[in-house]
């Protein structure tokens, strides 16, 4: 353990010894020069620099060396001494974080990660091996949604990502150095919708929906959007004459504005809603914007037979029957408003029907028949008989 001294010409640390630096600069009567401490952490080699009072250093000195003679933490990072349950109060309470869509879901996944990491849990703590005991522990637990079923893996990266999420707000920040998760691989997910409506249960379903989330049910299945973009849809955004819902940045997940064509069916049904008086949304229920219809579209899905068939679902059928309909792809995505090819993949899904009626060759065209050498062999064989 040593106390430095830094030239304040060449930046360059020795001893306090010698009275000059190479540069020439003469050390001893100066009072530009700054102070570091110099110690060995686990074997390697630690450098702090504390500043122009000497004083301040020597104290420093003395405070770790008595750390390490009580084997007590040295380093200064927050992350020592910063408890998880904190950081995360901390989180929550940023004025960005609040303005967050997901801000509600971001509580409830903080609540599962407090719950068995622990509110008191120092970050240095939490590793990258904790955090394999967790997902393991969110796996085996019930799933409050889906009776009967255990979380699933999906879930618990959502819950693992958000931790992420909160270390690297609070390394810009400055709350903490750096991300104790930052190399942590996702569990393997396997939840790859595979229900696509066909138009008779479409129709089905729709009789069984009541009114006022018919409009909702429509737009969704022929047209894609999300059901953020279509509850906060206004009014402002229909252009029933051009026939186009145009959603800008701060409406789309994404943050980047789209054109969506509107359907034929869709724009007969948008022309005959009503106009609220108070409010310039599209969708209302006896007269006021709503936000919450998960009951009535469950039991509409119940009466009319369809099982395992969720709002989101209907996302996936709109861009399969475009897909189908001939459309070219980057024309989906525009509408849809996916940016990798990845993504869109997963929303359309070739079924064995499909596949049924795969062509082999051109129509028109027959397919050459192909010698075997076992054929080559023998006519050459009967060729030289004659």
């Amino acid at each position: 353990m040593a106390l430095l001294q830094e030239c304040p010409v060449c930046k360059k640390r020795f001893s306090l010894e010698r009275e000059s630096c190479r540069c020439g600069f003469k050390m001893k009567k100066s009072s530009g020069k700054s102070y570091w401490i110099e110690y060995y952490q686990f074997g390697r080699r630690r450098r702090e620099r504390i500043g122009p009072n000497k004083e301040a250093a020597q104290q420093r000195l003395r405070e770790v060396l008595k750390a390490r003679t009580e084997e007590r933490y040295i380093d200064k990072d927050p992350a020592v001494r910063l408890a998880l349950g904190d950081l995360c109060r901390w989180y929550l309470d940023l004025a960005e974080v609040k303005k967050k869509d997901s801000y509600v879901r971001d509580t409830d996944m903080i609540e599962n990660l407090n719950r068995i990491l622990g509110e008191g849990t120092k970050i240095k703590d939490i590793t990258q091996g904790k955090m394999e005991s967790y997902r393991q522990k969110r796996l085996e637990e019930k799933s409050s949604r889906r009776l009967g079923q255990n979380i699933q893996p999906s879930t618990v990266n959502k819950e693992a990502n958000c931790l992420k999420a909160i270390f690297n707000r609070a390394v810009r920040h400055g709350v903490l150095k750096n991300n104790p998760l930052s190399g942590l691989k996702g569990l393997q997910e396997n939840n790859i919708r595979m229900r696509i409506l066909s138009p008779q249960e479409f129709e089905r379903l729709l009789v069984t929906c009541p009114p006022h989330i018919r409009p909702i049910i429509e737009i969704a299945y022929f047209m894609g959007l999300r059901q953020g973009e279509i509850l906060h849809l206004t009014w402002r955004e229909v252009d029933l004459a051009a026939g186009f819902i145009r959603l800008p940045a701060g409406m789309t997940k994404t943050d980047q504005g789209r054109s969506v064509p509107i359907h034929p069916r869709v724009r007969e049904t948008l022309s005959r809603l009503p106009r609220g008086l108070h409010t310039a949304r599209v969708f209302l229920f006896r007269g006021e914007p709503f936000g919450e219809f998960k009951y009535s579209y469950r039991t509409a899905c119940r009466k009319a037979g369809i099982k395992d068939f969720t709002f989101h679902d209907l996302r996936h059928c709109a861009l399969n029957n475009l897909r189908l309909a001939g459309n070219d792809y980057f024309k989906i995505m525009a509408a849809s408003g996916h940016k990798t090819m990845s993504c869109f993949k997963r929303y359309n899904l070739v079924t064995e029907e499909e596949l049924a009626t795969i062509k082999w060759t051109p129509e028109g065209e027959k397919t050459p028949l192909v010698a075997t050498n076992i054929d080559t062999k023998q006519n050459s064989e009967n060729s030289k008989i004659a």
